[in-house]
């Protein structure tokens, strides 16, 4: 970068690049916990070149202004925001769905356009019989089927969790580094 640059422009280009490469750093990590290896990779080696250019222009020029330490620090802590939203957009992997409803059946059939059922179970709300339906769908796959379930029951209970792990009804992410050796057989 020019050492021309103004302190302000300068600043600015640091919070941008900090914001960028801790947001990667979120994404990777989570691409790494779902096996990824290709994209964690590729996720690494821009993570780790955007953050070597940011750090060096503070340490560079860190006696001209220490602004540019403020700048990295709030680069930092708003990609941590920005890399969740990210995230959250991405919407990797699969998740675990459990209902209750009235309205049970139609649920089902619902969730199970958007995924696997693994169960509906009778249960019981305030004497009213009601059905509790679990089912694993893919985490982009949610906000469709909550949307299409609250239009025939509004009053809906849900719950939602992330998994990494299944017992091979969905497809599971390979084991990576230092474990992958140990599990191998």
């Amino acid at each position: 970068m020019s050492p021309e640059l103004p302190v302000w422009a300068l600043a600015t280009l640091i919070f941008l690049l900090r914001v960028a490469d801790v947001s990667l750093g979120t994404v990777r990590t989570i691409v790494v916990v779902h096996g990824r290896i290709p994209l964690s990779v590729f996720l690494g080696f821009f993570e780790v070149l955007v953050w070597i250019t940011a750090v060096s222009q503070v340490i560079l020029r860190l006696r001209e202004s220490p602004v540019l330490v403020v700048a990295y620090a709030s680069g930092f802590a708003a990609g941590n925001a920005v890399g969740i939203l990210l995230e959250r957009r991405l919407a990797l992997g699969q998740c675990v769905v459990r209902m209750v409803s009235s309205e049970g059946e139609q649920v089902a059939e619902i969730l199970s356009s958007a995924g696997r059922v693994r169960g509906v179970f009778r249960s019981e709300i305030d004497g009213a019989p009601t059905r509790l339906v679990f089912a694993t769908i893919r985490r982009s796959d949610l906000p469709e089927a909550v949307r299409r379930v609250k239009a025939v029951d509004p009053d809906v209970f849900y719950v939602v969790d992330r998994f990494a792990q299944t017992n091979g009804h969905a497809p599971l992410p390979r084991a990576t580094g230092w474990r992958a050796v140990v599990k191998m057989k």
